[in-house]
C-alpha cells in the first residue's frame, strides 16, 4: 500500500513568512500558476481513494492537481491552531515571553496560548490516517507542511517534523507492508520526456 501526503501550494502566510495554520487562506495566484506548472512537468501519483482536509488551501490545491476525481474530507488532517501566534510574523512575535518560551522549549509538547501543540495535531493526523492505512489501498491526500513534518517523523522514529519538509506542491509517498512503514520517495517525479 502507498500512502503519498503532498503540500498545498504558496499562499499570503508562506509569502509573507506567517505563523498560520487554523486561517483558511486561499492559494495565491502565483501558488495556483506554479502548481499548474508542477502538473505540466509532473509526475503525481494516482491511487484508489483521495482526501484533503477540507481547507480552502487544499481543496484549491486537489482540483488543479487532480481535476474533478472525487476525493473525501478530512478535517483531522487540518493544520495546526497556533491560537494566539496565528496570522503574525517572526518580527511581530519575537519579543513576546510565551511566543519566546514556545520557541525555546519543546514545540511539539508546548501549546501554543489559546492553540495546540504539534503533538496534537500529529495525533490526531496519525488517528484519521489508521483507517486508510489499515484498508491497504493506495491513497493521495492534499494536507500542510506540518501535518506530513509530524506524520512522517512519527511513522519513521527519526528526527523532527522539520526534517520532512515539504516544498508547496511537492510530498513524499510512503510504501508500507503488513501495515508498516518501510519505505520512503519525494514526490512528484518529472516526466519523462
Amino acid at each position: 500500500m502507498k500512502l503519498t501526503l503532498i503540500r498545498h501550494g504558496k499562499t499570503e502566510g508562506n509569502i509573507k513568512g506567517l505563523y498560520y495554520g487554523k486561517t483558511d487562506l486561499p492559494l495565491l495566484q502565483e501558488g495556483i500558476e506554479v502548481l499548474e506548472e508542477l502538473k505540466r512537468n509532473y509526475n503525481y501519483p494516482q491511487a484508489k481513494k483521495y482526501y484533503t482536509s477540507g481547507m480552502i488551501r487544499t481543496e484549491q490545491t486537489f482540483r488543479i492537481l487532480y481535476d474533478d476525481t472525487p476525493h473525501e474530507v478530512l478535517i483531522d488532517l487540518r493544520e495546526i491552531d497556533l491560537g494566539d501566534f496565528e496570522m503574525r510574523s517572526y518580527e511581530q512575535l519575537k519579543d513576546d515571553p510565551d511566543f519566546q518560551i514556545w520557541i525555546t522549549g519543546d514545540n511539539e509538547a508546548n501549546i501554543c496560548p489559546n492553540g495546540e501543540s504539534g503533538n496534537a495535531v500529529t495525533e490526531r493526523a496519525l488517528a484519521a490516517l489508521e483507517p486508510i492505512i489499515a484498508a491497504g489501498e493506495d491513497a493521495v491526500i492534499i494536507t500542510h507542511g506540518g501535518v506530513i513534518g509530524g506524520v512522517l517523523c512519527r511513522l519513521f522514529g527519526k528526527g523532527t517534523r522539520f526534517d520532512y519538509k515539504a516544498e508547496p506542491g511537492f510530498g513524499f509517498t510512503v510504501e508500507f507492508v503488513d501495515g508498516k512503514p518501510v519505505s520512503m520517495e519525494k514526490v512528484p517525479l518529472p516526466l519523462e520526456k
